[in-house]
């Protein structure tokens, strides 16, 4: 693709940024030669938390903004303590219930005075960082090229989230300063060697909570295909561009792997398969048999073309469409019982007003998942509910369920995502994976 036309623009936007003064040695004192810079300060209690690192500062924690005229979404803006001196500073969202988005602490711009106040230096030194990590990591590899080159908070840019499928970055937005910086964030992801097309994906209802009214995306990359195919520890698949989240869930690579590791000569159950993922690492790791279950006649289809792809006996694999619950269901009425079952459901708790309700419902999904596992067998269980994870109710939500199902567990293994998946530890929003003996 043409990536001249951003560049151009990134450049002129780079240049025309200004920069410290060559005496400034403090956030505070930078933030004195910006002219007309807002400051939002913060009530008292309030700072400890965004001191810590959670990016988000909602707006009950507010306690007055301080500028004339009042800042407009997508303003930098300073975040100050209740006595007004500077913690950091970020960009403002008017209308959000997160009013701004911390991007730098004080210590941090002190430390790289180059970015301090500076948006489009401070993108550059974030994609800087993440790509370092990512090749530090042994991403892409010969056998994957398929992994998440931006994680949000976790890469200290809450709102954007960025996976890499082969030539492929599929970019999904849900702040509306991602928005603004579309053209600036094109620019960094076009220099990454192999990239050669941007998909991109806006949370529409999100970021109309954010202020933006977002009918319909027209990528301004029109080269880019609806589907593309890539390759996950030596597994190949197809992947829809239009698809669930950015279309593949790179999150689960290394339990994939692990799946593909314990499945010889097991009969497997994949729940909520999507596009096969785990059904498909079982028979590379030698299973007998893999039955895999979904709701979604497109995911099926994917995970019907990955057999083939991958060159697998369809013998040894097969793929249902069917509620998770009412094929459990109808399996433990039958007394049918597998050696490994994977249950990998939908995010069932976006929000903590509905957690209750979300850990009923995880609860049941287990306890049957339980009751349709051999006894002595394995079921690997996930959650991607960042409220779920917060909570730290996972284990117990286990724990009631093995009680309803008649089940003794015992944890094996728990984990999450991999490496390219960092989590910042005042914002967990994170997938939870056990693997239990049941």
């Amino acid at each position: 693709m043409q990536f001249h036309a951003r560049l151009v623009r990134s450049i002129t936007s780079f240049s025309s940024a200004s920069t410290p003064t060559a005496t400034a040695t403090t956030l505070q004192e930078i933030a004195a030669t910006r002219k007309g810079l807002a400051k939002v300060v913060l009530k008292k209690g309030k700072t400890q938390i965004f001191r810590d690192g959670s990016p988000m500062v909602y707006s009950g924690a507010v306690d007055r903004i301080i500028g004339k005229p009042p800042p407009k979404t997508g303003d930098i803006v300073l975040v100050a303590d209740g006595l007004e001196k500077p913690i950091g500073w970020g960009l403002y969202n008017s209308v959000s219930m997160f009013c701004v988005r911390l991007m730098q602490l004080e210590e941090e711009a002190t430390r790289d005075l180059n970015c301090a106040l500076d948006m489009e230096k401070l993108l550059e030194s974030r994609f800087d960082a993440a790509l370092e990590l990512r090749r530090s990591v042994g991403l892409p590899s010969a056998d994957t090229n398929v992994y998440r080159l931006i994680n949000s908070e976790g890469d200290r840019l809450s709102g954007l989230i960025i996976d890499v499928f082969g030539d492929v970055a599929v970019v999904a937005s849900s702040a509306a300063w991602v928005e603004q910086y579309k053209s600036e964030i094109e620019f960094h992801i076009g220099r990454i060697k192999d990239v050669k097309h941007i998909k991109w994906r806006p949370s529409i209802d999100i970021l109309k909570e954010e202020g933006l009214e977002i009918s319909h995306q027209i990528d301004s990359d029109s080269s880019v295909l609806s589907e593309v195919k890539v390759m996950e520890n030596g597994i190949c698949y197809n992947v829809s561009l239009e698809g669930q989240k950015t279309g593949f869930y790179a999150d689960q690579r290394e339990n994939r792997h692990l799946i593909s590791l314990i499945s010889k000569g097991q009969k497997v159950l994949d729940i909520c398969c999507y596009s096969g993922g785990f059904a498909l690492n079982a028979v590379k790791g030698g299973a007998d048999y893999v039955i895999g279950i979904d709701s979604s006649s497109p995911a099926l289809e994917l995970a019907k073309e990955n057999i083939l792809l991958n060159n697998l006996d369809p013998a040894k694999i097969s793929f249902l469409r069917k509620d998770a619950t009412e094929f459990m269901k109808e399996a433990a009425s039958r007394h049918e019982v597998w050696d490994l079952v994977i249950l990998d459901p939908p995010k069932l708790a976006p929000r903590r007003k509905v957690l209750q309700n979300a850990s009923g419902m995880y609860r049941n999904l287990n306890s049957l998942a339980m009751k349709i596992t051999k006894r002595g067998g394995l079921l690997m269980t996930c959650s991607c509910s960042g409220a779920i994870t917060q909570s730290g109710m996972f284990l117990r939500i286990l724990q009631g369920a093995a009680s309803m199902a008649g089940r003794k567990i015992t944890i094996l293994r728990r984990g999450g995502a991999g490496c390219d998946h960092p989590i910042d530890p005042s914002y967990p929003e994170a997938k939870m994976i056990a693997v239990l003996r049941v």
